[in-house]
């Protein structure tokens, strides 16, 4: 019997947080979580720099940071002290200026864990945000086109109180941007009714998008930090090419390729045309 938690009759699928990401168990999985997380690795991964998840700050992910020899980046407002030194951290519009680190740990509390939960089960895990929607939509064309499963997984925050799952507008919004572009592309039969549902907000909201997540109450606790300007990075739409993907511990823009390795030349007979010119520029474009 198919696993009606983790939507299994559908190829696309979409659920919130490390449990969520679990139940899916989709041979791919992307990762979304919005403000900032996806959106500060696919802002570094387009400046060059490889980076490692790690669940949370403090002394293990200075030692995770050594082991690697990678720079671990500081929280937003311990970049900002007067006489810090200073360091990239998770704001994405810190890391459009700073100098380019080749190795970087970037904790985070929700997008990290759930991008370390989901390689444990072996799913190939990508980035995905608003800034990247339409380069993650092409990227997974040739995992569909070879019935593979898709996940993606909004990422929401937690409650202070309990620790509990917060869904988050701007995650349900840029998950939606990624699903919209599916349907766009040809694929919207495979979409499960909780993927339909996101491509229903986005596409309700998209002329309102950036005053959505300015207004939401993701962007309004950053702005209220000083942090609008991350708000405004997150809510650029398709401003990269960039598709982040987990190799061997750290996403990379050497990792750009069809999912799961799946080429042009094992589409099979069941690919169309269409679908095969989409992933020869895909494997095009990964070489840059």
């Amino acid at each position: 019997m198919v696993d009606l938690f983790g939507q299994g009759d559908f190829d696309v699928r979409l659920d919130w947080g490390p449990v969520g990401a679990r139940a899916a168990q989709a041979d791919v999985s992307v990762v979304v979580d919005v403000l900032s997380f996806s959106t500060a690795v696919t802002v570094a991964v387009e400046r060059g720099m490889r980076v490692f998840p790690f669940r949370w700050k403090g002394e293990e992910a200075e030692t995770f940071a050594a082991d690697n020899q990678a720079v671990l980046a500081v929280g937003r407002l311990e970049s900002t002290k007067s006489g810090s030194v200073p360091a990239p951290s998770l704001s994405p519009a810190s890391l459009l200026t700073c100098a380019p680190i080749p190795r970087l740990v970037l904790p985070s509390p929700n997008g990290s864990t759930i991008a370390d939960a989901l390689r444990a089960t072996g799913s190939t895990v990508a980035i995905g945000c608003l800034r990247n929607a339409g380069a993650v939509a092409e990227w997974l064309v040739p995992a569909l086109e070879a019935r593979r499963s898709v996940a993606v997984v909004a990422a929401g925050e937690r409650w202070s109180e309990d620790d509990s799952l917060r869904p988050a507008l701007e995650d349900h919004l840029g998950s939606g941007a990624i699903l919209s572009k599916l349907v766009a592309l040809g694929y919207g039969d495979r979409l499960s009714p909780e993927a339909w549902s996101a491509v229903d907000l986005f596409d309700a909201g998209v002329e309102q998008l950036s005053a959505r997540l300015h207004n939401c109450v993701g962007g309004r606790e950053l702005t209220s930090k000083g942090f609008s300007a991350d708000v405004d990075v997150a809510s650029d739409i398709d401003a990269s090419s960039v598709v982040p993907v987990l190799v061997d511990g750290a996403f990379d823009v050497g990792a750009v390729r069809p999912p799961a390795e799946v080429g042009v030349t094992e589409l099979g007979g069941g690919a169309t045309d269409e679908a095969r010119t989409r992933t020869t520029r895909m494997t095009g474009e990964a070489k840059l």
